[in-house]
């Protein structure tokens, strides 16, 4: 059964550092080089009202409309995820295409869903996330839904025009 087992607070010192290079590859338009797996999050400061920047990983993809699915690995305490809920028009770009969009912070069984539709698919990145964030699992695609479902809140980003 998925449990949390410890206690994962934001990366502080050269680990910040190091967590955050990625944003200069895409303001040195390099974004390409992370490949499709990633994006650049800019959403505005819910206190501060300034832009604010994160790479995520894309943990899927709606066909249909677009829409990017994105994992909070931090939980519902993440910086970004708190200024997403608060103020959800963001700007995406992956590799050098940048779009306007909408955030909607997905329903506890859409997470779910997703986070058991991310393991399978990426089985190695599931485990390291699990790792980073402290959680313990024991694989299946039951307990990746109880992950997402109840420590992993996701969200859901959708183009709503192109810049």
């Amino acid at each position: 059964m998925a449990r949390k087992v410890r206690e994962t607070p934001s990366p502080t010192g050269w680990r910040r550092r190091l967590a955050r290079a990625p944003i200069l590859l895409y303001r040195w338009h390099l974004g390409a080089l992370l490949g499709h797996r990633t994006l650049l999050l800019t959403h505005t400061g819910r206190t501060s009202g300034e832009a604010r920047q994160v790479v995520l990983e894309i943990t899927g993809r709606d066909r249909a409309t677009g829409a990017y699915h994105l994992a909070s690995g931090f939980g519902p305490g993440a910086q970004w995820y708190r200024n997403v809920r608060a103020t959800p028009d963001v700007t995406v770009q992956v590799g050098r295409h940048r779009v306007a969009a909408v955030a909607r912070a997905m329903r506890p069984e859409e997470s779910g869903r997703a986070m058991a539709g991310y393991a399978p698919r990426h089985p190695r990145a599931a485990r390291r996330l699990m790792e980073a964030c402290g959680i313990e699992t024991d694989g299946t695609a039951e307990d990746y839904y109880r992950v997402g479902h109840d420590l992993i809140p996701f969200v859901e980003v959708t183009p709503v025009r192109r810049l």
